[in-house]
């Protein structure tokens, strides 16, 4: 019986071809890596590492566990280790991007092994355990740009200088958020990851089409229990929660883009009732669609 878990990342498949600093220059802390879209590095995935990643161009939907956000240039996510993750764009053009995204990727042994003689380095400790759930960080994206740039541009004692500054301002960051609501330790294969990417991408293209679980667990090749417990692990989230995350994620984007009636925008992410969307979408924000659309634009304005 085959279980679908997002992959492993195998630091040996690092390939320079695909972004990573060539191995020549790998330290035992960190790597960088820049990449466009599309990329065979896009996809739902985790690593024992730590990864700070940073988006320098399109917008869309990313997944953290079982986060679901929008995002857009400048977005700046902090990802804990086994913690499952993607970034999709929606508004790729055809011809793709050159570079989409920046990432530092580390390992926290020496970080942890050094604080035992560096008791300065004690200061970063609490971010670090708190990124088991992702964090997502809000108007640093002025402030970390440089830091990134120098940290790419740089090698050896120079890079890890820098790295250490960003690691420490972004430890004194205040506005920020934690993602996941639990924890994961995600494991599988290739195999695996492959089918719940297909399945995540999938989910967030057809959001709109009133699919059910039987629908989808028939398109999938799956009973619909064997789906539910793969998917669950997977993403944390059953179908029917999941689906949900995804249509009210689009909705908020239609309320804080456009004129458009919330009646309107119900239907057009995929709700059949206006009353259960608006359940839905207090239960998940805390807040009416009428009272984040006017949230949204004294923000904004």
């Amino acid at each position: 019986m085959n279980t679908y878990h997002p992959s492993l990342e195998n630091p040996e498949r690092r390939d320079a071809m695909l972004g990573y600093d060539p191995p020549a220059e790998v330290s035992r802390l960190l790597r960088c890596v820049s990449h466009g879209a599309p990329s065979p590095l896009i996809r739902w995935h985790y690593h024992d590492d730590y990864e700070l990643h940073y988006v320098v161009a399109t917008s869309g939907k990313f997944f953290v566990g079982d986060y679901i956000g929008h995002f857009m240039p400048g977005n700046l996510v902090l990802v804990g280790p086994r913690l499952p993750h993607n970034w999709i764009s929606s508004d790729l053009p055809a011809e793709g991007v050159a570079l989409r995204d920046r990432c530092i990727v580390f390992n926290i042994g020496p970080i942890k092994d050094s604080a035992l003689f560096l008791p300065e380095i004690n200061e970063i400790l609490p971010m670090l355990e708190r990124a088991s759930r992702g964090i997502e960080f809000f108007d640093v994206a002025e402030r970390v740009a440089p830091y990134l740039e120098r940290i790419f541009n740089s090698h050896n004692i120079t890079r890890l200088g820098v790295f250490f500054e960003l690691l420490g301002e972004l430890s004194r960051c205040e506005d920020y958020r934690l993602l996941s609501s639990q924890v994961f330790d995600g494991n599988g294969d290739e195999k695996s990851q492959s089918q719940i990417n297909t399945i995540v991408n999938y989910i967030s293209e057809h959001y709109a089409e009133p699919i059910g679980l039987p629908d989808i667990a028939q398109l999938f090749r799956m009973s619909e229990s064997h789906f539910s417990r793969v998917f669950k692990r997977a993403t944390g989230n059953s179908f029917v929660d999941f689906l949900t995350l995804v249509r009210i994620n689009r909705a908020c984007q239609l309320l804080m883009q456009t004129d458009e009636k919330i009646s309107a925008i119900c239907y057009d992410v995929g709700f059949n009732n206006l009353a259960n969307f608006n359940r839905r979408f207090l239960e998940l924000k805390s807040i009416t669609p009428s009272a984040f659309r006017q949230q949204a634009r004294s923000v904004f304005a």
